[in-house]
């Protein structure tokens, strides 16, 4: 390959690997190698994620890198796979899904497990031809950062590299691949995909390998009678209801939460159509692709429970009961409003419960959805409030003044006699300065298109620590330009 300027067969990360995932069998997954790009470039890196794989320093400067991870050079040790899943798309059953473009190169000895997603066509392409394009590999890359930076439970992004080559979407354009990184990759699919199929030898494989993995605690509990199974589905129930109070909490649009978008670890995976709101807005619909809101913002909630609901049925044959299923379901129902509350009282700077903090929260949030007010500036602003006292900058955002003027005594009310120097430093700790707002990466990606990708990197810095003040970048926490509300982010992207 030209590319190179040594002569070499694969590329060493310096990484070693262990079988993970791969150690299931063949039932699983496919084993294939990624599809060239020519020319490849980084677009962005993530030092953090590095570290966290344990790269050595100057690992980007090696061409040999640069190449393996666009998926044009072999890595030493790393066998790739594709992995197989079915799966419910906007609530319909969609048959054999998988890996169509990502290809897992392996589990680290970290217990990492990296893909390169947009390496090409793998046998569940489905007609597809494998690629990602760059707009949606920066969104990606920059948000799974920025959710990480937010203490969101999230797949990560190590990097994206582009390559001039030619995708065709609705037109012409650049090919790119990200590299993620995630303890494990498994959706919910996974297991409807063997179930579906009544397959029960793979499904209890599958079950077996996740539950001794990553939930060791549900092989000696006296949950269910001591059943396992039942106990691993109450876990991941649990965590998927903690995920959704966080990606509620910060104002969060997923916007394709179909189960094989759902990780059996509780992580955010497959950022597509997403979307940060900007103006509070609770059914506003983030993905152009969907028509009917299914997946609107104060949807995810109940979508993310009729998943689980998915997950139970595919484990049912193991579980063995039906309303033991159901009842390890059950807890969803209490764990996501306490999560949610939790989240929402951080950001009012209230640490600890009380009576009437229900009717404080759903106060303001309904004021934020009457004036249509900006959900991330609101929050900073008020944090701001607590510490200087200066409420102007807070009360300018409402048309309504009255309302807000009486939220604001309740409120203050709430704080009576508490220290609002603690106040102010849990709410600066809860209320995001910086978010990926879509004009945000909008800008990151016109640029990067023009081999810009400065932009990139300025976005990830801030994006990373998304509560400090970062002195000279108040304009990447403004409000959007009007133009922002005519993007359009669909599954195609």
């Amino acid at each position: 390959m030209s590319l190179l300027a040594e002569d070499t067969e694969a590329a060493d990360l310096g990484l070693r690997w262990k079988p993970g995932f791969a150690a299931l069998g063949p039932a699983f997954f496919t084993e294939l190698r990624p599809t060239p790009l020519p020319d490849p470039y980084w677009v962005g890196r993530s030092e953090a994620v590095a570290r966290e794989l344990g790269l050595p320093t100057g690992w980007h400067e090696s061409k040999a890198t640069l190449a393996a991870l666009t998926g044009s050079l072999p890595v030493a040790g790393a066998r790739p796979i594709a992995t197989v899943y079915s799966g419910h798309q906007f609530g319909v059953w969609a048959g054999q899904l998988g890996d169509g473009r990502a290809i897992m190169l392996g589990e680290t000895e970290g217990g990492l497990e990296v893909q390169l997603k947009g390496a090409g066509r793998t046998p569940y392409s489905r007609g597809g031809d494998g690629r990602a394009v760059l707009r949606s590999s920066i969104r990606e890359f920059l948000c799974s950062e920025a959710m990480h930076g937010l203490g969101i439970p999230t797949t990560r992004a190590l990097c994206v590299t582009g390559s001039d080559a030619p995708v065709y979407r609705e037109e012409i354009e650049s090919a790119a691949v990200v590299t993620r990184v995630a303890p494990s990759f498994v959706r919910f699919g996974h297991f409807e995909h063997f179930a579906a199929n009544q397959r029960d030898e793979e499904l209890s494989a599958l079950a077996d390998y996740v539950i001794d993995r990553y939930y060791p605690a549900c092989r000696t509990t006296d949950r269910f009678g001591g059943n396992a199974y039942a106990a691993f589905l109450e876990a991941v129930s649990e965590r998927t209801a903690a995920l959704l109070a966080q990606w509620q909490a910060v104002g969060f649009c997923h916007g394709v939460m179909n189960t094989d978008n759902m990780s059996i670890l509780g992580l955010t995976i497959d950022y597509g159509p997403f979307q940060f709101l900007d103006g509070f807005d609770p059914r506003h619909i983030c993905n152009h692709s969907d028509t009917q809101g299914r997946y609107a913002f104060n949807q995810q909630p109940n979508v993310a429970y009729w998943n689980l609901f998915c997950l139970a049925q595919a484990l049912l044959p193991l579980i063995g009961d039906q309303e033991v299923a159901v009842a390890a379901l059950e807890s969803y129902k209490t764990v996501f409003p306490n999560e949610f509350e939790g989240r929402m009282r951080a950001k009012l700077g209230l640490t600890e419960a009380a009576e009437g903090d229900r009717p404080l929260i759903e106060g303001v949030l309904k004021l934020l959805a009457a004036g249509k007010v900006d959900y991330t500036i609101f929050w900073r602003r008020l944090s701001g409030y607590m510490a200087d006292g200066n409420v102007e900058p807070v009360r300018d955002l409402f048309l309504d003044r009255a309302g807000f003027d009486a939220w604001l005594l309740s409120f203050s009310q709430r704080h009576a006699g508490a220290d609002r120097t603690l106040a102010a430093e849990l709410m600066r700790r809860s209320n995001p300065k910086f978010v990926l707002r879509n004009h945000l990466g909008q800008q990151a990606i016109e640029a990067s298109q023009q081999k810009d990708h400065s932009g990139v990197a300025t976005l990830l810095a801030l994006l990373q620590t998304p509560f400090e003040e970062h002195p000279g970048a108040d304009a990447y926490a403004g409000f959007p330009p009007d133009w922002a509300s005519t993007i359009e982010i669909s599954c195609s992207s």
